[in-house]
């Protein structure tokens, strides 16, 4: 699976732009399916570094590698996934569904 396509870096913003806005869009989802961490990608440097929400053990904000995403794989050969039907929306409706 393509971690990432052409028109979803066409839909995130560079990286910084949205530091300002209270309530930035999110717009793809990141998963592992062997272990419950989920990455949500708001901004993307246009190479490597994305901007998000991190949904782990201590869900933040902060940055991560798209390089560190593909090399991921457990003893299966199983990788990191993109949601392929999860919806763009704000941080906020996204943390209320998270609660958190």
């Amino acid at each position: 699976m393509k971690l990432l396509t052409k028109k979803l870096r066409q839909q995130l913003p560079p990286l910084y732009s949205t530091e300002n806005d209270p309530d930035p869009r999110v717009v793809c989802k990141f998963f592992f399916p062997a272990f419950h961490y989920t990455w949500y990608a708001i901004e993307f440097d246009g190479k490597d570094l994305f901007y998000g929400f991190v949904d782990g053990d201590f869900p933040e904000l902060g940055y991560f590698s798209l390089a560190e995403l593909k090399g991921v794989r457990d003893k299966l050969g199983l990788g990191i996934e993109r949601d392929l039907y999860f919806s763009p929306c704000q941080l906020s409706e996204l943390r209320a569904k998270l609660g958190r």
